[in-house]
Order: structure tokens, then C-alpha cells, then sequence
């Protein structure tokens, strides 16, 4: 099968209470699989992560930031996975962003977003440690801790 590779971004969302957002979602082409994960995507031709990033949180959860507003990136890794029965190496940056509380909107998600994200939560570090559920990236709690 062929691996295809892409780059993408994510937001660290977290809020006063440390608490991270998390979006629960999964794979139409397995249905019965779901896990949680930080809001972000691919990126568009052109864009640069901190673009990226800022657009997907804006799609996922309504908050809108422009990308200087991100900063750095203060993690990156590659992941491997499927999706729709496609095989993807993910080259991605992780951006942190604190506020004060924020409820989220759905409004402009996409199609795509709107057929795999089921709901959303607020995590701590320590739920996401004592979950027995998929949660990606899987060193989120310490990478949270060292923020």
C-alpha cells in the first residue's frame, strides 16, 4: 500500500484550569473505532503551520486567532496511520494556546469534520493519564505537564 505524506498542525487548546480540548471522532471506514485527539488537520498548498493550525481551529471550534498569535510550535512528532483506507505518514507541528475559557462552536466545520467528529471535552491531564480510551498524541499528558 502505498504511504502518502503530508504535513499538518495542531493547537494545544488549553484553558484556565489546564484542561485540554479534545475532539472525539473516528474513521468512516471503521465505524466502530473512536478516539480523541487535539483539533488540527492537514495543511493547505501554500500554508504554513502556524496558518494551518489557526484555520483548522477556527473550522473545529469556532475560535479564531490569527497564526502570529500561535507563536512557536512547542512540540512536533510523526505518526503513521489510516484513513478511509489510506495509508499516512504525518509529518506535524503542535502549537500551544491558552484562554481564559471557550465554548466551542461547530459551525464551521466541514464535511468531513462534520461526518467523523462526534463531541468535544475538556481533559486534564491527569483524566487523560487514568483513561482507558484512545487518546492521540499518546504522550499528551507529560507533553501537557511540561507546558
Amino acid at each position: 500500500m502505498t504511504v502518502l505524506d503530508r504535513r499538518a498542525a495542531r493547537v494545544l487548546l488549553v484553558d484556565a484550569a489546564g484542561r485540554t480540548l479534545l475532539l472525539h471522532g473516528g474513521d468512516p471506514a471503521r465505524p466502530g473505532e473512536r478516539w480523541w485527539f487535539t483539533p488540527g488537520g492537514g495543511l493547505d498548498a501554500g500554508e504554513t503551520p502556524a496558518e494551518g493550525a489557526a484555520r483548522e481551529l477556527a473550522e473545529e471550534t469556532g475560535l479564531r486567532v490569527g497564526p502570529a498569535e500561535l507563536g512557536d510550535p512547542v512540540w512536533h512528532e510523526v505518526t503513521e496511520f489510516s484513513y478511509r483506507e489510506q495509508q499516512y505518514r504525518q509529518d506535524q507541528d503542535f502549537f500551544l494556546l491558552r484562554v481564559g475559557e471557550w465554548q466551542v462552536d461547530t459551525a464551521g466545520m466541514d464535511s468531513d469534520e462534520q461526518e467523523t467528529i462526534t463531541e468535544h471535552r475538556w481533559w486534564s491531564a491527569l483524566e487523560i493519564e487514568a483513561s482507558a480510551e484512545q487518546i492521540f498524541p499518546v504522550s499528551l499528558a507529560a507533553l501537557l505537564r511540561s507546558l
